[in-house]
C-alpha cells in the first residue's frame, strides 16, 4: 500500500473522492438564462475540483509511507 493516502484529520486510509464546489442548480440556471456567465461558472467549477477524504471532506491527505502517514496509521 505504498500509494495509499491517510487523512490528517480523521485518519481514514485510502479513500478519496472528487469534490466540485458550487451548485449544479445555479450552474443550470445560469446556462438557461445567461450563456456567458453560465460558461464562466462551469469553467470555474471544473478548474476548482479537488480530491478530498471520502469520510470527512478534508483536503489534507498524506501518503501512508510518509513519516506523518506512518504515525497516523500506527
Amino acid at each position: 500500500m505504498a500509494d495509499a493516502l491517510v487523512c490528517t484529520q480523521c485518519g481514514t486510509a485510502g479513500r478519496l473522492k472528487t469534490e466540485t464546489p458550487g451548485s449544479f442548480l445555479v450552474e443550470l440556471a445560469l446556462w438557461l438564462l445567461f450563456l456567458i456567465p453560465g460558461l464562466i461558472y462551469s469553467m470555474w467549477r471544473l478548474t476548482a475540483r479537488r480530491k478530498v477524504c471520502a469520510a470527512c471532506g478534508n483536503p489534507t491527505m498524506v501518503p501512508a509511507s510518509s513519516p506523518v502517514g506512518r504515525k497516523l496509521l500506527g
